[in-house]
């Protein structure tokens, strides 16, 4: 019985991370579907958003699904996240690879309504189903554009760098011994920090910072029509780069916090006289995703 319990415990996780990284995609894919499909066939183009708002909905994105999936899973949604999670703070190594396949089945599965439901406009705006709108499902290297010379490794670099930034916000921000935000708002500061790398951050690589939101709509793209989705627009394969980018900056950005904040935080027990007294709750979950 107790076995029964544990398995349908992580069922129960799985289908967390699978719903929450579903709608961390409709809201990530969604957006750029808009902004790079739709937004071409306005008059004059580009009337469907721009940067910004494909920043603030990716945001928006993380936000929301944290709120679906933060009660059963920690809601990750990144298997950057649960990796660093499982190195850092104690996260089952057991579960790694479960909450992975999870959140790339629902990344998967979110690429594909997305696809679906913008058909028209995608074969309207892209007849072939070219590198010209494949930056709907997954990134590039400066994102697409020829004009800037960023190729794979330039892109690895980024894509370390962008997802450290993330991995070290997350486990400040959700951080009982350190100043968590109240009321719940975790997700929501996680979501803006998503904003801010989308921002800052979004020229060389798109910002994957999550390899389930990268490999998860790729896969699906390729399944439906876009045959050079594994392959850059210089025609190199590149759909490794925000693979394992992220998997080595979420462990880096989570041991760069726990080397220069994490070990000298005090620890869980009574505060002296006059100190601000240790959080009994926090804000949301123990882990997020990117964008």
């Amino acid at each position: 019985m107790a076995e029964r319990l544990k398995r349908s415990g992580l069922v129960g996780e799985m289908s967390a991370e699978f719903l929450g990284t579903m709608i961390l995609i409709l809201f990530g894919c969604g957006v750029v579907a808009q902004v790079v499909a739709g937004g071409a066939l306005t008059e004059p183009a580009g009337g469907l958003g721009d940067h910004d708002s494909i920043a603030w909905a990716w945001g928006l994105g993380v936000t929301l699904g944290v709120y679906v999936a933060a009660r059963l899973s920690g809601a990750h949604l990144n298997p950057a996240v649960t990796l660093a999670l499982a190195a850092f703070k104690g996260f089952p190594w057991s579960k790694v690879a479960p909450y992975a396949l999870a959140q790339t089945a629902g990344a998967f599965v979110a690429a594909l309504l997305v696809r679906w439901n913008y058909t028209e406009a995608l074969a309207k705006a892209d007849p072939g189903h070219t590198i010209k709108t494949q930056g709907v499902f997954s990134t590039l290297p400066a994102n697409g554009n020829p004009n800037l010379p960023v190729y794979e490794w330039g892109a690895f670099r980024d894509q370390i760098i962008g997802t450290a930034i993330l991995l070290l916000l997350i486990l400040a921000i959700t951080d009982l011994l350190n100043t968590p935000p109240g009321a719940n708002l975790a997700p929501f500061i996680i979501g803006l920090v998503v904003v801010g790398i989308g921002m800052a951050w979004g020229t060389n690589a798109g910002y994957a910072i999550n390899p389930a939101r990268d490999f998860g709509p790729r896969l699906a793209s390729f399944l439906t029509g876009y045959g050079g989705a594994w392959r850059d627009q210089y025609g190199n394969f590149y759909f490794w780069v925000p693979i394992v980018g992220p998997l080595i900056g979420g462990l880096l950005g989570a041991f760069v916090y726990k080397f220069f904040v994490g070990r000298f935080l005090p620890t869980a027990e009574p505060e002296p006289p006059g100190r601000v007294p240790t959080p009994e709750g926090g804000g949301g979950a123990p882990g997020a995703s990117g964008g």
